[in-house]
Parts: C-alpha cells; structure tokens; sequence
C-alpha cells in the first residue's frame, strides 16, 4: 500500500452537490481492495490559473488516500474518461 494525493478538477457548470457522491462511488473501490480513504476536500469552484476548455473556473477536490498502485491508476483512468472532468493529477506522496 501506497500513500497518495489525488487533484481532480471538475467543469464549473456541474452541480456541486453531486461531485461527492460520484466521488464516493469511485472511491470505494479503493476499500474494497483493502486501501484506506483519509480524507476527501472539496474545495468548491476556484478560478483556474490559465483557461482550460475555454473555462475559466472549475470545482476542484483534493483526496487523500493508501492504496495499490493498480487500484490508484485506475481511479484515474476512470475519472480522465469522466465527461465532467477538466483534469486530475495524481501523486505519490511521502509518508
């Protein structure tokens, strides 16, 4: 198990209610494979440093979390495949 830090930045025109619940559906896998979810930060809409897809804010959540690295990559690949989603970035942290 790893310790990782997972970026993910929404389109500003979803509703932010509905960006933790589809958090917790993607998360849990992270359970199931026996990894630990330490804290999921939604940061709520934040202007953007630099337009990306012609929008100039996003929803922006911050997770923190141990997992596999197989578990951790596809949690990304499934969010980069996510409609809603600008950009995610996820790192290996120090633990």
């Amino acid at each position: 198990m790893r310790a990782y830090e997972l970026m993910v930045i929404f389109n500003p025109t979803v509703d932010e209610r509905t960006v933790g619940p589809l958090m917790e559906k993607l998360l849990a896998q992270v359970t199931e494979a026996g990894g630990s979810v330490e804290n999921v930060d939604i940061w709520g809409k934040r202007r953007l440093a630099y337009e990306i897809e012609k929008q100039s804010e996003g929803i922006y959540v911050v997770v923190n979390m141990t997992s596999t690295p197989e578990v951790a990559q596809e949690i990304n690949r499934l969010l980069t495949l996510n409609e809603t989603v600008m950009r995610t970035k996820l790192l290996r942290t120090e633990e």
